[in-house]
């Protein structure tokens, strides 16, 4: 049980940030410190599962891949837990027509009927984006279409991009497209980093280790802002919650996304014939579906069951008590987000982290290189 009068530090949040800054405490300086959590487990939107059904690992809140080029966050996270060779592919459907994303030298001869070289190919697409006359873009739809020409921004990325953020992607900031890679050859990796994969163990596995600490209290269940007036007012507090909420939205209330997972069950060996499938036309609700076998092809006896578990994710503008995941970074949200962060800062026992602390979006090696690296630098102050 923690005692909140007490407690020295409590970490708001036992997703990747939170949980990364605890550890840190615990094992580096020898404390003792409290995570709480209002959902009923620990992982954040990292946490996986066995659907007893199918036994299959599943990722509550959608797929969730590692990669990072980072040696120090890799070395940091295998302390934890060992990662599987899973290297990640995606394919996107438009018009009833399966295409390789990111956007690659198959997708775009297969989306123009052509048989390019790559040499070709980049005369080819400059063409296209010379057409645009588009040369210093202004937000995330004319990035786009500077990088990759209007007829494949339209086909691949405009509705995808805005059922995901439930906004007009000229809303949106022009930074948003520099996390999709473009390429004139034939590499289909998603991703290019330097290391990748899932956790052998799964998830879950990995945060109970990172976890497994004398010094680490862990409450779930727990709203921070049912016992806050319980804290001992000397407690250093991290914070990886929304920050609008946590100032009880006094300069605004900031968008966010949710996410609806709807989840079903098939009677076949594989239903998509990979891990993510994505959907970019806006006809259809969900941005992917996730069938999560996939990401464990070293549990073969699993994988080769004629049962399988797929997940569809449907985006939605959140409401005030909505579960949200993303944040909108639109520059009315930023310029209220920044007097949240301005009022922050005059607090020395409150410290941000995370996407929902920070509004900002990071990937799960950002988030734990920004959690160490924040660590590192208040070490002497905690």
């Amino acid at each position: 049980m923690v005692d909140f009068e007490k407690a020295d530090y409590i970490v708001v949040g036992c997703g990747f940030w939170g949980s990364v800054f605890a550890e840190r405490i615990a094992t580096v300086l020898d404390k003792k410190v409290s995570i709480i959590d209002k959902r009923n487990h620990i992982g954040g939107n990292c946490y996986s599962d066995v659907d007893k059904e199918t036994n299959i690992e599943f990722h509550k809140y959608g797929s969730h891949i590692f990669h990072t080029s980072s040696k120090k966050v890799w070395d940091y996270l295998n302390k934890f837990g060992k990662f599987n060779t899973y290297r990640h592919k995606v394919i996107t459907v438009h018009k009833g027509k399966h295409y390789i994303m990111p956007i690659n030298l198959l997708t775009i001869n297969d989306f123009y009927g052509l048989n390019l070289q790559p040499y070709e190919a980049a005369k080819f697409l400059d063409k296209e984006i010379e057409k645009s006359g588009i040369y210093e873009p202004k937000n995330l739809e004319e990035k786009a279409i500077s990088q990759i020409g209007r007829p494949l921004y339209e086909a691949f990325i405009k509705n995808y991009t805005e059922k995901q953020w439930n906004c007009d992607a000229k809303d949106l900031p022009s930074s948003i497209f520099d996390r999709l890679p473009v390429r004139r050859n034939f590499r289909t990796s998603y991703f290019e980093d330097d290391f990748e994969g899932i956790p052998v163990d799964g998830w879950t596995k990995l945060f109970q280790n990172m976890l497994d600490n004398e010094n680490i209290s862990i409450l779930l269940n727990t709203d921070f802002f049912d016992i806050k007036d319980k804290i001992n007012p000397n407690c250093k507090i991290i914070y990886t919650g929304k920050i609008d909420q946590l100032f009880d939205y006094e300069f605004g209330t900031l968008d966010w996304i949710g996410l609806d997972f709807k989840f079903e069950r098939y009677n076949v060996k594989d239903y998509q014939g990979t891990s993510v499938m994505n959907y970019s036309d806006k006809i259809v609700p969900q941005t992917r579906t996730h069938e999560f076998k996939h990401l464990h092809l070293e549990r073969r006896e699993i994988f080769e069951t004629p049962k399988t578990l797929v997940c569809f994710e449907i985006p939605k503008k959140a409401q005030k008590d909505d579960e949200v995941f993303y944040p909108v970074a639109t520059e009315k949200n930023l310029k209220i987000y920044e007097k949240y962060r301005e009022k922050s800062s005059q607090n020395k026992n409150l410290i941000l982290g995370g996407r929902l602390g920070l509004y900002r979006y990071m990937d799960m090696d950002t988030t734990v290189k920004d959690a160490l690296e924040t660590f590192e630098k208040l070490q002497g102050a905690l």
